[in-house]
């Protein structure tokens, strides 16, 4: 892959690795106002802390919400119409609905059947000739998802499906996305509409039953909830392990981690900062305010570029160092403040066991196609590829 090649945005050598683009773009431009689209873009670490910060000038609430809690119809659910796209204090009691359900101390409880469905997946893999995404980071956050809500896994690879067209990584026309996200909609809702007569303990009869300013959510307000952690609970998991493999592969870290199991938990935040799964999140200003100097009027769009701040020199050292070892890592790949992804804790302990049964068994991973070749996720915020052909060795 040319290195200007991937300067150019939208090109798939971008979508594969948009790393010389943020780096470009910290250099020669960290604020700019796209006029086309009437969007400030800002990449620097501290432009990008504040933006997602500081909700009172730099709004989530750009989505349809309002719609849903005026009784929008369930078709129309999408995760425009979650917590995703509320400020608080709305967004604090929607959030506290199933916030208990994804503390570190909840998610630790998890970790014994985490490692189970990972060593099932890996022990059904042929080690020689594996596509890690295909056969693994896709299908382990999925069934941990999955059951999770009280879904049967057995729906698992619809799950896939719909989660991909949900944030418009699907390859299918707009006709054809229209009717996936509609088979979304009827799929949830007749859970839901179950669950309201018979509640259990997962995630959809809390919310289900839940209630805010003393209402309980509408079914559209229930299936957008339902959707938004469909997508938490998988995309990150998925794309933070298929690009920790891609980065092990390329700096032979799979054989320092099997030689020192210790720096595990360092390796995946180092993933997270070094090639973000998460690459930006938008938001609209909501006051005039001002960034760096430039001075951003009230809505102005602003997409900020998480994945450049997690590699702005001035707050990394060697920050185009891919090192395992790197403490501190005070990286924002999962967002700052309010809106701090809810599935931060599920993804890193999904990732860890992950890598450790991984490190366990082999000391060496080796991708079994070009960097060029791989097939991109084509989505500007996430991050990931398709399919990952790898091979995996043991001393």
């Amino acid at each position: 892959m040319q290195k200007s090649e991937a300067l150019q945005f939208g090109s798939d050598a971008w979508f594969l690795d948009p790393s010389p683009w943020y780096d470009m773009m910290l250099r020669t431009a960290p604020i700019f106002f796209e006029k086309g689209g009437g969007t400030w873009n800002v990449f620097t670490y501290a432009d990008v802390e504040r933006v997602l910060t500081q909700f009172n000038f730099f709004s989530s609430e750009f989505g349809s919400y309002e719609r849903s809690r005026e009784g929008g119809s369930a078709e129309n659910a999408d995760i425009t119409g979650s917590m995703l796209m509320t400020d608080p204090p709305l967004h604090t009691k929607l959030r506290n609905i199933v916030s208990k359900s994804f503390t570190p101390a909840a998610i630790s409880l998890l970790e014994p059947r985490i490692r189970e469905i990972a060593s099932d997946l890996l022990n059904e893999g042929n080690p020689s000739k594996f596509d890690f995404v295909t056969e693994f980071s896709d299908p382990l956050p999925v069934t941990v998802i999955a059951e999770m809500l009280g879904i049967p896994v057995e729906d698992r690879k619809k799950f896939k499906k719909w989660s991909d067209n949900e944030i418009a990584s699907s390859e299918e026309s707009p006709a054809a996305r229209g009717r996936t996200h509609y088979e979304l909609v009827r799929y949830f809702s007749k859970i839901i509409d179950e669950r309201k007569n018979n509640p259990r303990s997962d995630l959809i009869s809390s919310i289900v039953t839940s209630e805010v300013d003393g209402t309980k959510l509408t079914e559209s307000e229930a299936v957008s909830f339902c959707i938004l952690l469909l997508i938490a609970g998988n995309e990150t998991t998925t794309n933070l392990l298929g690009n920790a493999i891609r980065l092990f592969g390329r700096n032979r870290s799979l054989q320092e981690i099997h030689g020192d199991p210790s720096t595990v938990p360092s390796a995946v935040e180092e993933v997270l900062r070094y090639s973000s799964p998460v690459r930006g999140m938008f938001r609209v200003a909501v006051k005039d305010t001002e960034i760096s100097g430039r001075e951003i009027k009230a809505g102005h769009s602003m997409m900020a570029w998480i994945g450049a701040a997690n590699r702005d020199p001035s707050k990394f050292s060697e920050c185009q160092v891919f090192d395992i070892r790197r403490k501190p890592n005070p990286h924002i790949a999962f967002g700052h403040g309010i809106h701090m992804c809810l599935g931060a804790p599920l993804a890193r302990l999904e990732s860890k066991v992950a890598i450790e049964l991984l490190s366990e068994m082999y000391d060496n991973v080796e991708v079994r196609v070009k960097e060029e070749d791989l097939v991109p996720i084509r989505s500007v915020a996430i991050g990931g590829v398709r399919h990952l052909p790898v091979r995996f060795f043991a001393s």
